[in-house]
């Protein structure tokens, strides 16, 4: 009778055994097709065309035409800014040659309206900042009104202290 309780001890903890490796297999198979799909899925995305800011190769790479623009380095990053707003693919190029140095813009020939667009706001931004730049600092106005007012004679009030006995 020992025996017998034994022996179905022993099969009961093997079957266990082989139900919780099975269940890791498939648990480990499952995972590695998932893998699989999400890497397969990548590589799919991958092969679109990249978006917005590019290199120059990638971006001629594409074989639909390239147009340049010259642009100075002060507003840069309100152009792309600008740029990635209106969804325009470009690739900026700095020509180290020239002192200062000088940027310049290559897109898609098919982006063409879409620059125009892209020009336009980036030239009304600058023209803003340019009439910003113009009007004097309020710090600097607050100094000078400061200056004025110490400048200003002040009534002195004397201040007496009368003893009483």
């Amino acid at each position: 009778m020992q025996e017998e309780i034994e022996k179905k001890s022993v099969s009961i903890a093997v079957q266990a055994v082989k139900l919780s490796f099975r269940l890791l297999y498939d648990a480990w198979r499952r995972y590695k097709t998932e893998l699989d799909a999400a890497k397969s899925q990548k590589q799919y995305q991958s092969d679109e065309p990249p978006k917005g800011k590019q290199t120059v190769k990638q971006l001629i790479g594409q074989g639909q035409g390239v147009s340049a623009v010259d642009i100075a380095e002060v507003g840069l990053k309100d152009f792309q800014k600008t740029a990635r707003k209106y969804g325009v693919d470009f690739a900026i190029v700095k020509d180290k040659n020239v002192d200062p140095p000088k940027y310049t813009i290559f897109f898609k020939a098919k982006d063409a309206d879409a620059i125009d667009k892209v020009m336009n706001h980036y030239a009304a931004k600058q023209l803003k900042k340019e009439q910003k730049a113009d009007r004097p600092s309020i710090l600097k106005k607050l100094e000078k009104f400061k200056d004025i007012v110490a400048k200003r004679p002040r009534k002195e009030h004397e201040k007496r202290k009368e003893h009483e006995r």
